[in-house]
């Protein structure tokens, strides 16, 4: 271990190849604030993280103590991120969420909450536990060169593939899956996709003859018929904002 330069009270260490840690102290000094990153650490991108995380601790858990979401991040450069663009939030994941030192240092793991560059895109701010460990194990926050993968739940049935979601309501996914859930649908009388995006927003698209898709969780939201191009711009779009 050794001073993270640059961080007044802020660590580096490396436990293996290619994954290396940065830690700092909170504000109050009675939290460890960490990160980690797998064969992208990047000193500057971490520097400035720890730096927000700590100048915005108590915002970014306000909201939601499992999964904080502090807006209005700016990387050095505008580094950070993959394809999609830079990063533009710090996520928080309390102790409950990461769990992260309980095999080994268990009386740690309680003083310790994991801070990672983000995208906007990907949360709610509304997530339960049980959502929020989800996305934590679905995000691989520690690839510090990633690229955005937009928060979506989903549910369907197709009766031309005989696939259908198990669960009760709406699960997370991938975007991926979902365009290709929407593709899949031709053919299959009666068969649906619903989605929704961070905002709460709700779509459900059925195939009767055509792509049909309406607003689900208005009262006047009547189905129209729309074309698999703009469907699939349409579904990506929704994910983004």
């Amino acid at each position: 271990m050794e001073p993270l330069p640059g961080l007044a009270d802020g660590w580096h260490w490396t436990l293996a190849p290619g994954i290396e840690f940065a830690g700092a102290l909170s504000a109050d000094g009675r939290r460890l604030l960490q990160l980690s990153g797998r064969n992208s650490y990047d000193e500057d991108l971490v520097v400035a993280t720890l730096e927000f995380a700590r100048e915005h601790e108590e915002v970014i858990f306000a909201r939601n103590t499992h999964l904080g979401v502090g807006e209005g991040f700016k990387p050095p450069g505008g580094s950070g991120g993959g394809n999609g663009g830079g990063f533009d939030v710090v996520v928080g994941l309390g102790p409950e969420v990461h769990r992260f030192y309980d095999v080994q240092h268990p009386d740690l793991t309680p003083f310790v909450r994991l801070m990672f560059p983000a995208y906007a895109c990907e949360f709610s701010g509304r997530e339960t536990l049980d959502e929020a460990v989800t996305r934590y194990e679905m995000l691989r926050l520690n690839n510090l060169a990633r690229d955005p993968l937009p928060f979506l739940k989903m549910r369907y049935a197709n009766t031309r593939t005989k696939g259908w979601s198990t669960n009760p309501g709406c699960g997370f996914t991938e975007p991926r899956r979902l365009l290709e859930e929407l593709q899949w649908l031709e053919g299959g009388q009666g068969s649906f996709v619903e989605f929704e995006n961070r905002h709460g927003k709700v779509w459900r698209i059925e195939w009767h003859g055509a792509w049909l898709i309406a607003e689900w969780d208005t009262q006047d939201g009547a189905p129209r018929e729309i074309g698999l191009h703009e469907l699939l711009e349409f579904a990506e779009r929704a994910l983004r904002v």
